[in-house]
């Protein structure tokens, strides 16, 4: 007969630890599924951002066989381009400009869809439509839409119901950088709103009952309540806004070109131009690697400061 302290301490006596085989198996067989990834990040990035760090320090064009090495000549001509000054310039403009915007329009909007109100999925589905189409046929609606001509949709509208002269929407240096901006903001507020949504609907609701009780106010709410709780939203959208901005080049492309002159110019598309337009790889790859390395650290930079503010928000 088993006695009262033999079955406690076998009840007690902790499982026996499994194998350090199967274990090992587990890691090996997990880590067989990294390689696959692996190939394809040497194979599509290691391998082409080495490349490009070669082509960069020599005259190759595309076209000739024959190389020639000409050390740091590509990234000091960089410096003296006008265009390619300009490309930087705009494109920092509109990443910055972008982001600050999407998030400022983005968050309120969210927390308003996230009431109930009749027809609230069909509102949802109005504001998400603008990022579904591609970004380049969105540029063209609206090259339409701010033609600077009489004929342009928004000239035509201001002429018959304020008679508003014809507004140089694209023709015009300060207009044209300010239409691609607002063009960007308008595609991209209401798919971040819908990310900022999903973040909202998985906040308890019991946060917003005790405040209320407490006697919060709904600006109180959300300034001390719905901002800190959206704080690791807030992280994804503005660093997908921000290196998605720094590689724009299809909204301008499309809407102007680049103009008027180098207005709206991006660094993508003094890439593309130069490298491929001009035949001049050698510096196109050059003004890449330098666009690489300044995306790298942004993105980096950018990280760090939002870690720290997730911390101090926890």
């Amino acid at each position: 007969m088993v006695s009262v302290t033999d079955a406690l301490a076998r009840r007690t006596t902790p499982p026996a630890a499994p194998p350090a085989h199967g274990t090992h198996r587990q890691v090996a067989a997990h880590q067989a599924f990294l390689v696959p990834v692996a190939i394809v990040f040497v194979v599509l990035f290691l391998v082409p951002l080495a490349q490009t760090a070669y082509y960069s320090l020599t005259d190759f064009s595309g076209y000739s066989r024959k190389v020639d090495f000409v050390g740091l000549d590509n990234y000091r001509r960089i410096f003296s381009d006008e265009s390619m000054l300009a490309g930087l310039a705009f494109t920092l403009a509109y990443a910055v400009g972008t982001t600050l915007a999407v998030t400022a329009l983005a968050v309120p909007l969210a927390v308003v869809l996230n009431r109930r109100f009749l027809g609230r999925n069909f509102v949802r589905s109005m504001f998400f439509f603008p990022s579904v189409p591609s970004i380049a046929v969105l540029g063209l609606m609206w090259g339409y839409i701010l033609s600077p001509l009489g004929s342009g949709v928004l000239n035509t509208v201001l002429e018959a119901l304020f008679s508003v002269g014809p507004v140089p929407w694209l023709s015009d240096n300060t207009l044209a950088r300010l239409s691609v901006i607002a063009v960007g903001v308008w595609s991209a507020t209401g798919w971040h709103a819908v990310l900022y949504l999903a973040y909202l609907q998985s906040i308890p609701a019991d946060y917003y009952e005790a405040a209320t009780i407490d006697g919060a106010s709904a600006r109180q709410q959300f300034l001390h309540l719905t901002l800190p709780l959206l704080a690791p939203a807030i992280v994804i959208s503005q660093f997908l806004l921000m290196t998605g901005g720094l590689k724009v080049y299809d909204l301008p492309f499309t809407l102007t070109g680049g103009g008027p002159g180098f207005a709206t110019y991006t660094i993508t598309q003094s890439i593309i131009v130069n490298g491929v337009g001009q035949g001049r790889y050698g510096q196109a790859s050059a003004l890449a690697v330098l666009f690489t390395i300044g995306v790298a650290l942004l993105a980096l930079v950018q990280l760090r400061v939002s870690r720290t503010l997730q911390r101090r928000v926890a």
